[in-house]
């Protein structure tokens, strides 16, 4: 039978209690669903802060757990099967957890559904496509004087945000009650303040946004997982 002394990640980020799940993350909008996510079910675990770095995300320890070089990551060292388990990739993350814990995935087989839905919509369209407007618009690809690719980004988030706030119409929530939707999708909405784009986006446009990124960030396990891992 298998052990966290296993994975090879762990001579690197040794476990200080090996029964607790093992969260490799830093506090960006994808690490922090893992951390806001093991918050919100109350599940027991440890923070190993990963940073960015070529240095921490490729190295041979962090690979053997995701070949992906991306945070978060985590081990579970109680998985389905009684053995542990490694996953990468936030939404698979969120996913799982909700399936271990039966929190915040809907109690019927169309809420899981519909709730799953949203969980793609933001890994397959609302991550990237923000992520590709942080390039454009604040980080290196600012520098480009071909405007192109920074309107092109430009455009699709405020239709992402468009569709965000036309699904928020009469409720609280992205999937009716607070999900895994909600922890994969409201960390991108927060984002767009970090790269300075509120107002190309025209972000108070879209109110029904605006008062659910304010009402997720109320929530106490949201301001816990959004500073852990703490930053150096």
């Amino acid at each position: 039978m298998s052990t966290l002394n296993d994975f090879a990640i762990t001579e690197r980020w040794p476990a200080t209690d090996p029964s607790k799940i093992q969260l490799y993350s830093f506090p960006t909008p994808n690490g922090v669903k893992a951390s806001i996510a093991l918050e919100e079910m109350g599940l027991h675990y440890e923070a190993h802060l990963v940073t960015l770095s070529d240095m921490d995300v490729k190295s041979e320890e962090f690979l053997s757990l995701n070949p992906n070089n991306k945070i978060p990551a985590i081990i579970d060292p109680r998985g389905p099967d009684g053995t542990p388990i490694g996953l990468f990739e936030s939404g698979a993350i969120l996913l799982y957890l909700a399936e271990k814990t039966g929190k915040f995935v809907g109690s019927s087989t169309t809420e899981k559904a519909k709730i799953t839905q949203w969980v793609m919509f933001q890994m397959g369209g609302l991550g990237p496509m923000f992520g590709q407007l942080g390039f454009f618009y604040k980080f290196a690809g600012s520098q480009i004087e071909d405007p192109r690719p920074r309107d092109r980004y430009i455009g699709e988030a405020k239709r992402l945000l468009a569709v965000v706030d036309k699904q928020l119409e009469g409720q609280d929530w992205i999937a009716g009650e607070y999900s895994i939707a909600d922890i994969a999708i409201a960390p991108w909405l927060r984002t767009l303040d970090f790269y300075g784009a509120r107002e190309v986006l025209e972000w108070d446009s879209y109110k029904n946004a605006n008062v659910y990124l304010e009402r997720f960030l109320e929530r106490p396990a949201v301001q816990k997982g959004l500073v852990t891992p703490p930053r150096p």
